[in-house]
């Protein structure tokens, strides 16, 4: 069995993930904002929302080891050996922060690993974008040349989404507070703030889907 096709295999579920995983939560915003139904029936519908979200960020997260090793055997990058090994440990210590937010997430912990996970977000997004629009211009470190550029584009595309991605996380972690707010009995202010954030929120994930459908094209048409 090549180890590329296994690669190739774990990108493919990554990624039905990560865009399966949005729109799940997508949907469940809506009865997330639903004033209509009772505080408690919002709260599941929050976890659920949660629940689902978590398989898409994993995807996210994983996604960027699989590309990286991938295009190492490709060619297409010349960072393997004790880069790719130190890679993958980091991205097994950023999942680990990533789930450990997620089984804290209604705690003042689960807040502060959260802003701990999105500040590593915070630094690996100019990374990508400077290594991936540098070799777009020719100055490596990734192969860019005629019929090859895709790849540098895909990893620059995956980081925009990184950047819509962050946005979400931030909406996201502001439910817990809005929610503590609607616990302590009608608050407009806090319902308005609410679906405000997840009118941007919705906003970004149809910018995000598109992101994501760009990445797919581009890794598997390869038209550039």
């Amino acid at each position: 069995m090549e180890e590329v096709l296994v690669l190739r295999w774990l990108h493919i579920i990554a990624m039905v993930y990560w865009l399966g995983g949005e729109w799940g939560v997508f949907q469940t915003s809506y009865n997330v904002i639903n004033r209509n139904l009772s505080l408690e029936e919002r709260r599941r519908h929050m976890e659920t929302a949660y629940r689902i979200d978590i398989l898409a960020r994993t995807g996210i997260i994983t996604l960027l080891p699989l590309g990286l090793h991938m295009g190492h055997i490709y060619g297409l990058q010349p960072y393997g050996g004790s880069f790719l090994t130190g890679m993958w440990i980091f991205v097994a210590l950023w999942l680990g922060l990533c789930w450990a937010a997620f089984f804290q997430r209604e705690t003042d912990l689960g807040i502060k690993l959260t802003k701990l996970d999105e500040m590593v977000r915070w630094v690996l997004i100019p990374t990508i974008f400077v290594v991936g629009i540098s070799s777009l211009m020719g100055n490596g470190p990734f192969v860019a040349d005629e019929g090859m550029r895709w790849y540098a584009w895909k990893f620059t595309l995956y980081g925009f989404a990184l950047c819509i991605g962050l946005g979400l996380r931030w909406i996201m972690r502001a439910w817990t507070t809005r929610f503590r707010q609607l616990a302590e009995g009608p608050n407009p202010a806090a319902e308005a703030a609410l679906e405000r954030e997840i009118g941007w929120g919705r906003m970004l994930a149809y910018i995000y889907w598109i992101a994501i459908s760009g990445i797919c094209f581009l890794g598997t048409v390869k038209p550039l």
